[in-house]
């Protein structure tokens, strides 16, 4: 049997110019019966994991490598070719050190560049070099022998016995005038030759679609005369017997690329999560530390009277500290303690909560979130399950203007080698990629807007989709050619990666260096430094992600409450603290069952309007019912209706069991959150609550033979409980129709604190509170003009001098005259 190792390849994540996908490769791969690849992306390792997971997968040997340009020095503007390959897990870390400098700093007009003096001895151990071939700067000197020699042996020192000649036959001009030239010269040193075809697609016709690609990434057309053409229709996936048939005089360059595949052998650890560690005093160690911490934030928290008998919240104190600390999580809560704290007390306003984190009470205990979750009956096992082993996960909001000074706070804390932020790839999406391939094929913009406006604009729309659910578009593709063309190309390049950004706040601590588990990227000049792997891949190679997020709410309410405490002040009256709010204000439910929701945060669309007009709410569980109802599954399934004429007395309450009076009766017997398909299993069934979040999550997933079995367990568990089997099932069935639909509970109660903080806000300080939100969103201007509508309904005076032509210093008055307009409120005084 023929074998051959393509050595040179790039994936799609190279952004400029291929079309391999990696799935695809894996299979094209098996089909030619080929066991190994390299895939050496221009100068990153973006597809890393994901093609090292789906190598393994196929069974097919994964070499990792990059493509990289080298400079004799900054200013120089010549680059040459150098592939390198990670032989094990020392090369991997010099390959991301030297990729990571290129970006940090080498990038000059946007291309990273390896300076040649950065390599050196140390820096290529456990990497094999390919010398770049035609391109490469041994190619440049092939004429002269003694520099030729010279050069050479520059790279035999850097690489000792893993330096090898590359050569190829693609078709491309002067590529076998090298070949001929540096064959004997490569004999002289005894340097060994390796083959390779710079692959950029996996079959030849593909050819058309990656020439489109790069066209789109370099701005040209395809007829374009003037565009650079540096691929030709040779550099496909060719099979070993391809390969074998053009390098039939060449067999050891062949053979040689087996040799490679065989000398690398880097194997990555995936999935085992790695942190920093915390700083603890002296005597303790990092979970006496949580204990302690937590056991006195608790009596921070809920004092000498708390709502519940104090000995539940030891007791769920107990209970949440023993997981933590068994699952290796400690030194996690403290390290999203310590930044939160330091949020605070650094005038960084921090939210409530968001997510299923505001389940936790040690969390609540520590200052990371706001919510009791004892008093809210929110459940920690949704958040961190002993029974279902994954990382915790917090995500946190910051006040927008603050959030990048705590990021900055965790760099300062932790090493800014340790913390970077982390990437996004943006891709080829429908209705962008028939307006690029349009632009590249020549048509004009009246043609192409049509046909792209054509395709429906949802989340996830694919032009496959678009073509069965728009018969005009359908019709167009039928009947008209250019059409087709154009959609057709378009298919061939829809969900390709295209661009590297930054996601919105994910940020990953490292125990060491970053450039240990993953190279950076960065713009040029070094700045939004972000890691190569996007969130799935960095957590995978073992890095902790925490997600700092920025919630303009929190910015408002900021905003307001310093204007209101200017109010209080001279008043004589005590600041106002948010946190100390009684959350059962007249005037704020007043507020809110008028509907005068505009600027309330999550509740000032019309449709929850709407919403709230009917539902009338008039205690805080009301609130937090309403982020939960305000989605499509339970607007369209008859849920809403339900609740409202349970909540009325139109329609009588019902429990499907008696033992669920308790969990059902704060939604009127309605099955709204998933937290309470977890109680009705720990109740009826016997449930543990790591189990009942585990059949949550069957339900959510709707998998047959799974759903099968949950069955089983639930209604085993629930004729031992002495409920009769024909009930079990019924409610089985009903907890399985909700649970499509149901709420996180801890996420909508800690949204309806900030709901009803706003609300509270707009009715007691409208002036104050509609300056801030003014303030925030200037260039808003139906916001701008519902609130003005909302202040003259409240009485207040609104002078504003003209919105369209961008002069935004209005006036709002009440017993107070706030003054506002761009960069915020600007002053208070008596009107």
């Amino acid at each position: 049997m023929i074998e051959f190792v393509h050595l040179r390849l790039h994936s799609e994540y190279s952004l400029v110019d291929s079309v391999v996908r990696i799935k695809p490769l894996m299979q094209s791969l098996t089909e030619r019966n080929m066991p190994a690849v390299a895939i050496t992306d221009e100068s990153n390792l973006f597809a890393m994991v994901k093609a090292y997971k789906a190598a393994a997968n196929a069974g097919i040997k994964l070499v990792l490598g990059a493509d990289v340009w080298v400079v004799d020095g900054h200013e120089d503007t010549h680059t040459n070719r150098l592939t390198l390959l990670c032989q094990d897990v020392d090369g991997y870390i010099r390959l991301s050190e030297l990729v990571t400098r290129a970006y940090t700093h080498g990038q000059f007009r946007g291309k990273p560049r390896v300076h040649r003096d950065w390599l050196t001895v140390e820096s290529c151990e456990g990497l094999i070099a390919l010398s770049g071939g035609y391109l490469g700067e041994l190619a440049h000197h092939v004429s002269s022998p003694a520099e030729f020699a010279t050069r050479a042996a520059h790279y035999e020192h850097l690489f000792p016995g893993r330096f090898y000649i590359e050569v190829s036959r693609t078709g491309a001009p002067g590529e076998e005038d090298y070949l001929h030239d540096v064959v004997p010269l490569a004999a002289a040193r005894k340097l060994p030759l390796v083959a390779t075809n710079s692959v950029r697609f996996i079959d030849s016709d593909d050819f058309e679609a990656h020439e489109a690609r790069v066209c789109i990434h370099e701005g040209y057309t395809l007829d374009d005369e003037r565009r650079p053409r540096t691929t030709t229709k040779e550099q496909y996936l060719r099979s070993p017997e391809e390969m074998a048939e053009l390098f039939e005089d060449l067999p050891e360059a062949l053979s040689n690329t087996v040799e490679i595949a065989r000398r690398c052998n880097l194997e990555l650890t995936l999935g085992k999560s790695v942190l920093p560690d915390f700083p603890v005093p002296e005597g303790e160690t990092i979970e006496s530390h949580l204990r302690n911490e937590s056991f006195d934030g608790l009596k921070d928290r809920i004092g000498d009277h708390p709502t519940l008998p104090l000995e539940q919240y030891h007791e769920r104190l107990d209970i949440e500290l023993g997981v933590i600390n068994s699952m290796g999580f400690p030194g996690y809560f403290l390290i999203v303690a310590d930044f939160t704290r330091w949020s605070r007390e650094n005038g960084v306003p921090v939210g409530p909560g968001r997510g299923s984190g505001a389940g936790s009470l040690v969390a609540y205990c520590l200052g990371i979130t706001d919510l009791d979750p004892l008093e809210h009956d929110l459940l920690f096992e949704r958040f961190l399950n002993p029974e279902r082993v994954s990382m915790p996960d917090f995500d946190i909001d910051f006040c927008m203007d603050g959030r990048d000074r705590v990021i900055d706070y965790v760099a300062t804390r932790y090493g800014r080698d340790h913390v970077a932020q982390i990437i996004t790839y943006g891709t080829m999406a429908a209705r962008a990629v028939v307006r690029d391939v349009g632009r590249v094929l020549g048509h004009g913009y009246g043609f192409v807007d049509r046909i792209a406006k054509l395709i429906p604009f949802e989340i996830g729309m694919t032009l496959d989709a678009a073509l069965t659910q728009d018969a005009e578009l359908r019709s167009l593709y039928e009947d008209d050619s250019e059409v087709s063309t154009l959609i057709d190309l378009a298919r061939r390049l829809e969900g390709l990666a295209r661009n590297a950004g930054k996601h919105a706040g994910g940020v990953v601590i490292a125990p060491s260096k970053l450039t240990d588990f993953t190279p950076l990227y960065c713009e040029e000049g070094g700045a939004n430094v972000v890691t190569q792997l996007d969130k799935d891949d960095v957590e995978a190679a073992g890095l902790v992600k925490f997600d700092f997020l920025g919630l303009r709410t929190l910015t408002i309410l900021d905003w307001a409450t310093q204007t209101i405490n200017e109010l209080r002040e001279k008043a004589g009256e005590k600041p106002l603290n948010m946190n100390t709010l009684p959350m059962d204000d007249p005037a704020t439910f007043d507020l809110l069952k008028r509907c005068a929701t505009t600027a309330v945060f999550q509740l000032e669309s019309h449709g929850m309007k709407d919403l709230i007009k009917r539902l009338q709410p008039d205690r805080f569980d009301d609130i937090v019912a309403l982020v939960a109802l305000f989605r499509p599954g339970p607007l369209q399934s008859g849920m809403v209706d339900d609740f409202i004429k349970r909540k009325h007395g139109e329609e009588e309450v019902e429990y499907p069991h008696p033992k669920l009076k308790t969990i059902l009766e704060p939604t009127y017997g309605v099955i709204l959150y998933q937290e309470q398909v977890m109680q009705i299993a720990q109740v009826l069934a016997n449930y543990s609550l790591g189990g009942a979040d585990i059949l949550r999550r069957a339900m959510g997933k709707k998998k047959p033979e799974e759903m099968a079995k949950q069955r089983d367990v639930f209604t085993s568990g629930c004729v031992g409980q002495g409920v009769d089997l024909k009930v079990a099932n019924y409610i089985f069935d009903l907890m399985e129709k909700f649970a499509g639909y149901g709420f996180n509970k801890s996420h909508s109660a800690a949204y309806a604190v900030l709901s009803y903080h706003t609300a509270w806000q707009k009715a007691h300080y409208p002036a104050a509170f509609m300056a801030a939100v003014l303030s925030s969103d200037l260039d808003n201007t139906d916001k701008i003009l519902n609130l003005i509508e909302d202040c003259r309904d409240m009485k207040l005076d609104v002078l504003v001098p003209d919105i369209n032509q961008g002069n935004y210093q209005f006036t709002v008055a009440g017993d107070n005259r706030i003054h506002y307009g761009l960069g915020g409120v600007k002053g208070v005084g008596k009107g």
